[in-house]
Order: structure tokens, then C-alpha cells, then sequence
């Protein structure tokens, strides 16, 4: 579970900062806490961030803390970085000597790191600062896709001029990033329809207008959606994740339930998805003579890097881990990302951070399985670090 440290990397932590790292991580690690739960996840923090000298320090977002560490000069733009805190509801099965003692959560998202690099970045930044300040955002509910909101509500971002973060990726091994521009991630917006008919015994259907018989021609219904709406060279999904329906198997109810999920990377194509949603359900529902309800959850929109903020990211993951470490991602990521609230305010990138060890196996995101190589900690913060010096400096020039 281990790997080698490029030694440009490790070159920048004392053995001293490395341990203090490490033993953070770990603590967060064995020590999950849900979405806006995190409040021992931010006292951690808290303490991390002062070890390293760090004082201006503000628990905001109900339960995420933002610091700010000071740059080389007053009045020079404002940059920001973020890692997300919170953990899930999964039972770990890793084994790991520091796994969750909490049952039934786990980081099996890899917010640990996450949190961790960017009081790493905080460090590097402390001893080599950015041109003006750097505000250091540890994010909370972001797997509910309510952390970042609740950040941008709060004021702490106001004038800040653009902002950077990663993600773990044990699709990649550790020293490679991905700072692409495009499509990073997809709007993840969720959807529920209840379809209400009359029920009646099952013996005598022809009494009922059945639900659960309109479940299943909507079930299909909607894969139209994708199939024959979507423009073929468009990327999106239309899933239905549950059915509910019934009590007894001689008892036809008088209602259903669905709910399930859009994901695109336009937002046309999104707007259309779920109108669609709408549309066919409605449609669905009147052909088998019962009636839909139709609920629309509006999520994270779509992650795109633009063009600026990514060539900065990217000049500095090429300072870190050289240019045949940076790497492209190589395949569309239709998983939904909140950090994408604060793209529609603030210009920025977000990155894929290796997080396999040599011969590791890729093991997927919200596994009970999932671990992030622990040695990724510290090329998040050093690219995060050095992102924030090369945006500060190239809008202040």
C-alpha cells in the first residue's frame, strides 16, 4: 500500500511535516464523520492548520473551516484551494491498521487526503508564499452536494480570483495528474416519480389501474431518452436506482415510487434530459390510465475547465511532477463533483490526482474496498501549492 515518493516531492516536506501529515490523514481516516457532521474532522483540521503557524482560521458552512495564509503582497490577487471533508455510509472492509472505528461510514471517497493536502498545501505555502494571499477552503458535504453552497453563501470566497482542486484517482498511479481542459465531471441532478393509480386484489386486476405495470413500461420508456433524444455525440444518463411498490403478493397497490438520476456535461442536454423526465413519465402514465408525480432535484451542474485556469494547473503540475506525469484522463467522467459551484462563480480547475501504488489495483470510488496510496497526500498538496503561486502570479502580472 505503499510506493516511492518522487524525490522532487518529497524534497519539499521535512520528515518532521511528513509525519504530521501522515498522522492527520490517519486520524480522519478512523475517525469519519458524515456531511455536515464533521465537526471532530474540523477540530483536526483546526489544529493541523495552527501547527503549521497558520492563525487566521474560520469554522463557516456549518461545519467546514476556511484559513487564509498570507502572501508576499498586500493587495495582490486572491487565490483559493479546496479539499473536501466528509466521509459516506459505507462499512469499510480494508483492513487497514488506521480503518474506520465508526460503523457502517468510511472515506471511501478519499476526503481524508483530500482534507489532508490542503493543510499540506498550507504548509508549503507558509514557507514559499503565493504573490497575495491564499484562502484555504476544507470543504464539508460535498457527497451531498451541499458543502460548496454552503461556502459560497457564507462570503468566505467574495473576490477571490480563482480557485484550484483535485481528487484521488487509483485510476492513475501516484506522481500522475490530469489537468484537463473540458468536461471533468457531469451534472448530477436526481429525480423521483410516484405514479398513483387504485388498487385492488390481485386476483381481479381488472378492477385496479395498476402502478406497478406502469412502473415497468416507464422503466423502458425513459432508456429512450438517451437512445433517441440525445444527440448520439452528446455524453448523458438517465438511471433509475430504486422501485418501490406494494405490500403483499396478492395485492395490487395503489402507488408506486421511482427515483433515479440525470447526468450530463451541457447544459442543453441536461435541461432536455430532464424535461424529458417529465415529458414521458406524464406520457407513461396517462397511457396506463394512472397519474404522475414528478419531482426534480436540481444538483451539481457540470465541471468544464477552462482554458486559463487549467494552463495555470497544469504549468504547475508539470513543476511538480514533471511533463510525462501529467497525463490526459483519457475517458468521459459522468459522476457529479460540487466543486462545480464554485466554477459558476469562480474561474478554475480540477484535477485527477494518482493515487495507485505500482501493480496496485484500480479499485473504484465508493467501494468498501477503496484506499487512496497514502504517498498521493503529498503531490495533492505540492501541486495545489504551486497551482495557487503560478494563478497568483500570472493575475497579478
Amino acid at each position: 500500500m505503499t510506493t516511492t515518493l518522487d524525490p522532487r516531492i518529497a524534497g519539499l516536506f521535512s520528515n518532521a511535516v511528513a509525519d504530521q501529515l501522515r498522522d492527520l490523514r490517519q486520524s480522519i481516516h478512523a475517525n469519519p464523520e458524515l456531511s455536515f457532521q464533521e465537526t471532530a474532522t474540523a477540530d483536526r483540521l483546526t489544529v493541523g492548520l495552527r501547527g503549521f503557524g497558520i492563525t487566521d482560521i474560520k469554522r463557516i458552512g456549518k461545519t467546514g473551516v476556511v484559513a487564509r495564509v498570507p502572501g508576499r503582497r498586500a493587495g495582490a490577487p486572491v487565490v483559493a484551494i479546496r479539499g473536501d471533508i466528509d466521509a459516506l455510509p459505507i462499512q469499510e472492509t480494508t483492513n487497514l491498521p488506521f480503518a474506520s472505528t465508526v460503523p457502517g461510514v468510511m472515506h471511501a471517497c478519499g476526503h481524508d487526503v483530500h482534507a489532508t493536502w490542503a493543510v499540506g498545501a498550507a504548509s508549503l505555502l507558509m514557507q514559499a508564499p503565493a504573490e497575495g494571499d491564499v484562502i484555504v477552503v476544507l470543504q464539508p458535504a460535498e457527497e451531498i452536494g451541499k458543502g460548496a453552497l454552503a461556502i459560497l453563501e457564507s462570503g468566505a470566497l467574495d473576490g477571490v480570483a480563482a480557485i484550484f482542486g483535485g481528487h484521488v484517482d487509483r485510476r492513475f498511479e501516484v506522481g500522475q495528474v490530469v489537468a484537463d481542459e473540458g468536461p471533468l465531471a457531469a451534472s448530477a441532478d436526481m429525480f423521483e416519480i410516484e405514479l398513483i393509480g387504485v388498487g385492488a386484489h390481485a386476483a381481479r386486476p381488472h378492477e385496479s389501474r395498476d402502478p406497478i405495470v406502469a412502473a415497468a413500461g416507464l422503466v423502458t420508456a425513459l432508456q429512450t431518452i438517451v437512445a433517441r433524444r440525445l444527440n448520439p455525440a452528446t455524453p448523458g444518463v438517465v438511471t433509475i436506482g430504486t422501485i418501490h411498490a406494494g405490500s403483499a403478493p396478492n395485492v395490487i397497490p395503489d402507488r408506486a415510487k421511482l427515483s433515479g438520476t440525470v447526468r450530463a456535461v451541457e447544459p442543453v442536454s441536461r435541461q432536455m434530459m430532464l424535461d424529458e423526465v417529465r415529458r414521458v413519465a406524464e406520457s407513461i402514465a396517462s397511457g396506463y390510465g394512472v397519474d404522475a408525480r414528478v419531482t426534480v432535484d436540481r444538483g451539481t451542474p457540470p465541471i468544464v475547465n477552462p482554458a486559463g485556469p487549467t494552463a495555470m494547473a497544469r504549468q504547475a503540475a508539470v513543476s511538480i511532477v514533471g511533463e510525462s506525469n501529467v497525463v490526459p484522463l483519457g475517458f468521459l467522467n459522468l459522476a457529479g463533483e460540487d466543486f462545480a459551484h464554485y466554477m459558476e462563480h469562480i474561474p478554475g480547475c480540477f484535477m485527477r490526482i494518482g493515487a495507485r501504488e505500482p501493480g496496485g489495483a484500480v479499485i473504484p470510488a465508493h467501494a468498501s474496498t477503496f484506499y487512496p496510496a497514502e504517498e498521493c497526500l503529498f503531490v495533492g498538496a505540492a501541486v495545489l501549492a504551486e497551482s495557487a503561486r503560478v494563478a497568483s502570479a500570472a493575475l497579478a502580472s
